[in-house]
Order: structure tokens, then sequence, then C-alpha cells
């Protein structure tokens, strides 16, 4: 309990950390930011599944949506609360990702990737269809969460929820939970011959990134004020999967840096339209054959080459003797 109260601190230190941006930035960079937390929440649910225990969903996003259609319909059709749709957008998240999970967990690879592809296009065509009660493509506004499309609000409330996933995420790959994700990630006939329940466990691991997109995309809902089928779209699932390998796949920071790098890269790039993809694309290549680790391995390399030129590192010291030794 001492350990989580002083990870809670940290979280909150990190918050007052960054808390000054809004204020030194204009309204479009902090809500560029803001942007750039949510996707921080999608990317590290998506890592805890496919970084953590090797299933390869591609139908994140679409929880994301799913949670943001429902809280929208349940507040414009029965005036509850905005958060109370948030909280039943997850719930409805929870069961699809039990049902999902059920169903295609059991298929290995290529048949996963595919079996989610094919249920994410299948909600955004009826999202499409259903022109009476989502609106289609014409868009389904929503109430907005702070009564103010201003983003500074929104960049303290996805600061908070950004970091309450870290921790969540923390807590999770610091738990007898990932001891069982991991086995399953590096080989699982192994785990299932040790007696790991691999298929409960890669389902608790579905439905814990459903719940972390569903709820990230509620409070996203509510915040741009207009939704339609178009973030359900693939290129959405692109972005958060190459988010995930730039940042580095299967570390705890990764994800988070690679969120905010590729999206405020994106925004960088706008002028450039679709070609953006290609570059991402190009950029997915050169990380996974030049340097896997990502972002956050590349920073760690460099702070390790740092520490052993430094003249009070024992690496350092032992570098130059080696030198000093070997000059006549």
């Amino acid at each position: 309990m001492e350990a989580f109260a002083r990870r809670v601190g940290w979280c909150l230190l990190a918050y007052a950390a960054v808390a000054w941006v809004p204020w030194v930035t204009t309204e479009y960079h902090t809500h560029v930011f803001t942007i750039s937390l949510y996707y921080v929440v999608l990317a590290v649910g998506w890592n805890l599944l496919a970084g953590y225990t090797g299933q390869f969903s591609l139908a994140h996003h679409t929880f994301a949506g799913v949670g943001a259609y429902t809280s929208a319909l349940l507040v414009q059709h029965t005036r509850l609360p905005m958060l109370v749709g948030i909280v039943a957008g997850a719930g409805l998240a929870t069961g699809l990702g039990y049902v999902l999970g059920s169903l295609c967990l059991r298929m290995r690879a290529i048949y996963l990737a595919l079996a989610t592809w094919a249920f994410a296009e299948s909600i955004r065509l009826l999202v499409t269809v259903e022109y009476q009660v989502t609106r289609g493509d014409l868009g389904l506004r929503t109430s907005l969460l702070f009564g103010t499309p201003r983003a500074t609000p929104y960049y303290y409330l996805f600061l908070g929820l950004a970091l309450a996933a870290a921790l969540a995420a923390w807590e999770i790959v610091h738990s007898r939970v990932a001891v069982f994700m991991r086995a399953i990630r590096d080989d699982e006939e192994a785990a299932a011959a040790m007696g790991v329940d691999t298929f409960k466990w890669k389902r608790v691991a579905f439905v814990v990134s459903a719940v972390f997109a569903a709820v990230a995309g509620g409070f996203q809902g509510h915040y741009i004020g207009l939704l339609s089928p178009a973030p359900m779209k693939f290129n959405e699932m692109a972005t958060i999967v190459i988010m995930v390998i730039v940042g580095g796949l299967r570390t705890f920071f990764g994800p988070i840096l690679g969120a905010v790098f590729i999206e405020v890269l994106s925004e960088l790039l706008r002028g450039w339209g679709e070609i953006r993809m290609v570059l991402f694309a190009l950029l997915v290549i050169a990380v996974a054959r030049l340097y896997p680790g990502g972002l956050v391995g590349m920073l760690g390399l460099a702070v390790q080459t740092v520490r052993s030129r430094s003249p009070k590192s024992p690496v350092g010291r032992s570098t130059r003797s080696a030198m000093r030794s070997t000059k006549p």
C-alpha cells in the first residue's frame, strides 16, 4: 500500500510538472497536446494487449467509438449525466470485449487480426447506415462536458486520464497477472503446459484494453462535440499501432512517448494530407529494422552512452584506464 501511495504521489508530481502547458501555448497547441493525451490512453491500453500479451487486435479504436456513441446517445435521449453515459459506454465495451474475446482469442496471429478487423468494420458500417439513430456521416452532436469548446479544461482532464491509465497499466505489468501475460506472449503452448489458463488471461487483457479505449473515447466525444464514423476507419487503428511501435512496443513508457511524438508530428505534417501515413509507415519500417526498441530504447542508449563517458562513471573510468594502459 505504501508503494502504491508513492506511485500516486509521482503521478501527482508529474501532473503538476506539466500543468503549466496551457498557460504558455496557444489554444491550438493546447488542443494538440490534449489529443495527444487521448492517444496516450489508447496506446497504453493496446500495448497491454499486443505488447505484453502478444494478441494483435485491430478493433481497439472501435471500442473508443463504442464508448463515445453510447455516452452521446444516452445523454441525448435520456438526459442522463455525461459521466453516467461514459460509465455506460465503458460497460458496453466490457461486454463486447468479453464476447469478442471469447469468440476470437482462440485464433492465432493473422486470424485474430482479421477477425477483430472484421468486427471493427462491421461496427463502423452499422454506425454509418443507421442514419436515424447515429446521423451517419453527417455527424452526431454531443454535449460538451465543460460547456465550452476551449481546450484548456479538457487538457487537464485528459492529463489526469493519461496518468491514471499509466498508473493502472503499471500496477498490471508489475503484478502476478503480468507474469501470465508475458508467458502467453513468449510461448503460449509452454504456458498452457505449466498450468496457465491462457484463454482466460488473454480475455482479461482484451477486456481491460477495451475499457481503456471506451473511457478515453467517451470523454473525447464530449470534448470534440461531434461524432462521425470517420475515426472508426482503419487509419485510426494504424495510427495507434504506429504510436506504440515507434515509441517502443513491449515497454512501459514507449506508448506514452510514441503517442505524443506521432500526434505532434502528424500536426506538423498536416499540410501533406494522406502522405503522412506513408511517411509514418516508412518510419515504422525503419524502427522495426534498425532499432526495435523504439524511441524509449534510443533514449535509454543515449543515457547509457552519456553515463559511460562521465568522469564519475565506473564504466567511463575503466574505459579511460584501459585506453591509457595501451599507450606506449
